[in-house]
């Protein structure tokens, strides 16, 4: 089953459920039911893995039930764990052909992101009911944090990390 027939099924649940409610003035338990179809649904993932997402479906850039550590990543790629942990490693990032744009995005997992001092990088995190740690002490629980390493100057090629995390955690470690 994948997400969009997973989501679709949960809307025709929603509209079965309405009217019912309207036509019939039978009180349906709406919220209850999703949650529980939900759960169910998340139970199956964790339980078979793959098995219920294709092959096919899953990019090499998305880290879902799962563990995954990228040593390379390519320039304006956006990365995204879901109930995983994902560990990406900027420390050989080549600067050559110019700035080198990414961003990550962390939902019911964690991220952790290795950076080099001698690099210049400048990374921007945005985080809700979540953490984002990065080095310096700067931390975000609900909001926006921004960090840049000592070797970082706006007017020369650059790394430009972006991450967003919601319900999980991300932690830059400088190298």
């Amino acid at each position: 089953m994948g997400a969009g027939l997973f989501w679709g099924a949960m809307l025709m649940v929603i509209g079965i459920a309405l009217i019912i409610k309207v036509v019939f003035n039978i009180d349906f338990p709406i919220f209850k039911v999703l949650v529980g179809v939900f759960f169910i649904f998340l139970g199956l993932k964790v339980l078979f893995g793959r098995v219920l997402i294709p092959e096919g479906k899953i990019g090499p850039d998305e880290t879902i039930f799962s563990e995954r550590v990228y040593e390379q990543t390519e320039n304006g790629k956006e990365y995204n764990v879901i109930f995983g942990k994902g560990v990406y490693d900027f420390t050989n990032v080549d600067l050559s052909k110019g700035d080198h744009h990414v961003k990550i995005n962390t939902v019911f997992g964690g991220s952790t992101i290795r950076i080099s001092e001698d690099i210049p990088t400048r990374i921007e995190a945005d985080a809700v009911f979540a953490g984002a740690e990065l080095p310096g002490g700067n931390t975000a629980v609900f909001g926006t944090t921004s960090y840049t390493t000592g070797s970082y100057r706006s007017d020369s090629a650059a790394l430009y990390i972006k991450t967003g995390v919601v319900f999980g955690g991300i932690q830059v470690v400088n190298r």
